[in-house]
């Protein structure tokens, strides 16, 4: 499903465990199960998917108060309604939280989406944060040297403050990692909580002009940026290395 672009691979497993994909008649019961769109029926909520048709590649400032997802149990604002005129069937590449704006990549290419995400690629994502307070030099050095969470030491990042506004101040930190609720939890750390996020760019893509809501897709230079960093990303892994930290698209 990854590759017919109808979600991404996270997205399609969680299909199937919901019971919600038919392949010639049959549902599917098992993560991993082989199917091809070219000779198999494969259904989705009831809707005959095919491996065929253009792929889409969108930027989308993401305003908060929505859900990075296809559909909301609960019936909240999801991204993809943000989307008007394009007819394929789109998912974001990765998240931003609910209350977080931005920068947030949309597409219907399953295996780009794959590789960007994989936490194995460390694709770089930058944030102007603003936070409570005013960190010091030693707490902007935490950030980037790496703090302890839950869930184990963040790897080292590039983290600089901006300015003081009032009793807040603005940071940008930029990051390698996938992790739940990141930059909220590092912040957090050291004792800094966050009261604003925006993401401004995503493996070399900037928000640019883009407001609250609009979004654009992304140029021919840009789109061949992407595949490059993934590229780049399986070559580091055969290695047994890591890819470079940041990627940028061609201009």
């Amino acid at each position: 499903m990854a590759r017919a672009g109808i979600a991404s691979r996270r997205s399609a497993e969680e299909l199937i465990t919901e019971g919600r994909v038919f392949v010639n008649g049959s549902p599917v019961t098992e993560l991993g199960t082989r199917a091809d769109a070219a000779v198999d029926k494969i259904e989705v909520d009831g809707n005959l998917i095919s491996s065929k048709g253009p792929r889409v590649y969108i930027l989308l400032y993401k305003p908060t108060a929505t859900i990075s997802a296809v559909t909301d149990p609960e019936g909240r604002a999801v991204v993809v309604d943000l989307i008007k005129g394009v007819k394929q069937r789109i998912f974001p590449v990765g998240r931003l939280d609910y209350d977080a704006e931005g920068v947030l990549l949309l597409t219907n290419d399953g295996e780009l989406t794959n590789r960007l995400i994989h936490p194995r690629s460390r694709i770089a994502k930058v944030y102007l944060v603003k936070v409570k307070g005013k960190p010091d030099q030693n707490d902007i050095r935490r950030l980037a040297e790496g703090v302890y969470l839950d869930d184990g030491r963040t790897l080292p990042a590039r983290a600089r403050f901006v300015k003081a506004a009032f009793e807040n101040s603005w940071i940008e930190l930029t990051v390698t990692e996938g992790r739940n609720h990141l930059v909220k939890r590092m912040c957090q750390k050291i004792g800094h909580p966050v009261a604003k996020i925006r993401r401004t760019e995503f493996a070399g893509i900037k928000v640019g002009s883009l407001k609250p809501g609009e979004f654009r897709v992304l140029t021919k230079a840009e789109v061949e940026g992407l595949k490059a960093l993934k590229e780049t990303a399986i070559k580091a892994r055969a290695r047994g290395g890591r890819p470079p930290a940041k990627g940028r698209s061609k201009k």
